[in-house]
């Protein structure tokens, strides 16, 4: 009798084959590293040319605002501005959001799920791929940002070093800023699916709705205290310059980057387990 031959069994599904792909998907587009070169730039510049401001126009300042310029906290608030923080948002989300509605784009999802059926998986990796990238940018861009700053002030003996107080705090988070809105943008696009109302929705809910919600009421405030920009400013400010009835606390605004951090994972994975392609 002739025997049956054994059946192979198939090798285990390893997570770094899919991180693999990922991470070859997602530098495949040329235009990818000079959309973060041309962000990153953009960001340097707005932090730089704040610090320069004030340089430029350092004799118009009276001599009590030259000797307290670093004790009220002026030369971290030239380290990394708002308006690089929100340039900084932008570009990270959008890289977030186009880095899963790409492929739905064009078609190539289909591939992607065929060759991994886990879709899971797919997304893990994609999401763990994106957060290691815009962590290592952000974390250039805040310290390029930071020395730049500094070193243009310290021309007027007005910079400071990483070891001031709340300087790390500053860098530490507008880095981690970068990969939060990345994670929030995937999220967003692995619900929509469409790659320009993505970045729209992206824009909407990251740098415009904190604006209609203040800290003069309890429940504006409330609502406030829950979103990233608000938790960023919160964390970058090291001197408080107008007292509000209701601040947020250090604390809670490093908790909202866990909490936004967390709830972007789930949706991006959840959006592909519970719908079609």
């Amino acid at each position: 009798m002739t025997s049956l031959p054994l059946p192979v069994a198939e090798p285990r599904a390893r997570f770094r084959d899919p991180l693999a792909a990922e991470w070859l998907k997602f530098w495949s587009l040329r235009s990818t590293p000079w959309f973060l070169l041309l962000a990153a730039l953009a960001v340097v510049g707005f932090n730089a040319g704040s610090a320069w401001d004030h340089y430029r126009y350092w004799h118009q300042y009276d001599a009590r605002t030259r000797a307290n310029f670093v004790a009220d906290g002026m030369p971290l608030l030239d380290a990394f501005t708002a308006n690089g923080a929100l340039i900084l948002m932008l570009a990270t989300s959008a890289v977030g959001a186009l880095a899963v509605t790409g492929e739905y784009g064009s078609g190539s999802i289909r591939t992607t799920f065929a060759a991994v059926p886990a879709r899971g998986s797919v997304m893990a990796a994609k999401l763990c791929v994106l957060a290691v990238v815009l962590t290592g940018f952000g974390t250039l861009v805040a310290l390029v940002s930071f020395w730049s700053s500094q070193a243009i002030l310290s021309a007027r003996d007005a910079g400071v070093s990483i070891d001031h107080p709340g300087a790390a705090r500053v860098v530490v988070a507008s880095a981690l800023l970068a990969p939060v809105s990345g994670l929030v943008g995937a999220a967003l696009g692995a619900v929509v699916r469409h790659s320009a109302t993505a970045v729209i929705c992206a824009v909407v809910t990251l740098p415009l709705l904190p604006t209609f919600f203040s800290e003069r009421r309890h429940w504006s405030a409330t609502i406030q205290h829950t979103m990233p920009f608000p938790a960023w400013q919160e964390l970058a400010r090291t001197v408080d310059w107008v007292t509000v009835p209701y601040p947020m606390t250090v604390g809670g605004a490093w908790t909202v980057y866990a909490v936004w951090t967390a709830v972007a994972v789930a949706v991006t994975v959840v959006a592909v387990l519970r719908r079609d392609q």
